[in-house]
């Protein structure tokens, strides 16, 4: 039986225990597809990533939850490469491409007062209907049909992984909610294998322009996400379509997440004309563990 040394890195934050928690495989390129998912799955993080060489970029990344492989993930991503920077394995690049399943995005990495930034290009957002019941969603996650704001769409959004964005009235609802992740399939029937992504206008920190949970699907065999990159950046284009109502619009947002699952983090959003979404955050070395698949 291989052992795999997986490197504990959380994301989106510079606290180790905080933000959001990926395993990082350094030595994967000899691992099969079905040896990379039995070791994300004793792993048990919401993510753990696999970064191999690539014949079109500079690096190829494969992101397994413990139950499937994803298109994209952006904490992973983070997570990877700040392990990949700090180690010394990019050759001195502080601009390069990562190949994964949702196309090949740009990377950018800067210090700025002795942290490392990391920004990632996320793919161009897309947007689909939901109309499954308002009711039975909230309940899934423990709410009222009435806690759901209804002046904004409940809609799907992928900046490269699909989830639905749903948008709550007020910040309390937050400390309610208790997902219950086996009814999803059968409420999102456009997307039974997408995850629910809950987000409100109001925020802990006063820094904070949004703040959000992310329940996870029950087919990747996690239940919730603590800080969340690519739904953060969906989010941003979200609120250019729909909130502003401005398509095309340019900003910055911070996201807040993982208040209540004792690991606050930030993620920094930047949205260019609508269409071009960036997503800024850091990470930190937490430890290093052997799995044997």
């Amino acid at each position: 039986m291989p052992n795999v040394t997986v490197y504990h890195y959380d994301a989106f934050s510079s606290i180790p225990n905080k933000g959001n928690p990926a395993g990082v495989v350094l030595d994967g390129g000899h691992l099969s597809e079905e040896q990379m998912l039995e070791a994300a799955a004793k792993v048990g993080f919401n993510e753990t990533a696999f970064p191999l060489p690539s014949e079109h970029a500079d690096l190829r990344i494969r992101y397994f939850t413990p139950g499937h492989e994803i298109n994209l993930c952006g904490h992973a991503t983070m997570a990877t490469l700040y392990a990949l920077h700090t180690k010394g394995l990019l050759g001195g690049k502080n601009d390069l491409t990562i190949e994964t399943k949702a196309g090949i995005l740009p990377i950018s990495i800067r210090s700025e007062e002795e942290r490392i930034h990391i920004t990632m290009r996320q793919a161009a957002p897309q947007f689909q209907p939901f109309s499954g019941s308002l009711r039975e969603l909230a309940h899934s996650m423990g709410l009222e049909e009435g806690d759901i704001e209804t002046t904004w769409p409940t809609v799907y959004g992928s900046t490269g992984t699909w989830t639905l964005l749903i948008p709550i009235k007020h910040l309390d609802a937050f400390h309610r909610m208790k997902p219950n992740n086996h009814l999803f399939p059968e409420i999102l029937k456009e997307m039974p294998r997408a995850s629910l992504h809950p987000f409100c206008l109001a925020a802990h920190d006063s820094q904070a322009d949004m703040h959000a949970r992310h329940f996870s699907s029950p087919f990747s065999g996690t239940v919730e996400d603590p800080v969340t990159g690519t739904a953060s950046g969906v989010m941003g284009a979200y609120f250019a379509r729909f909130v502003r109502q401005e398509p095309e619009a340019s900003f910055n947002l911070t996201i807040e997440q993982g208040q209540e699952v004792g690991r606050d983090g930030r993620v920094s959003v930047s949205v260019t004309d609508g269409q071009k979404i960036e997503v800024t955050g850091t990470a930190v070395y937490v430890d290093e563990f052997v799995v044997s698949i």
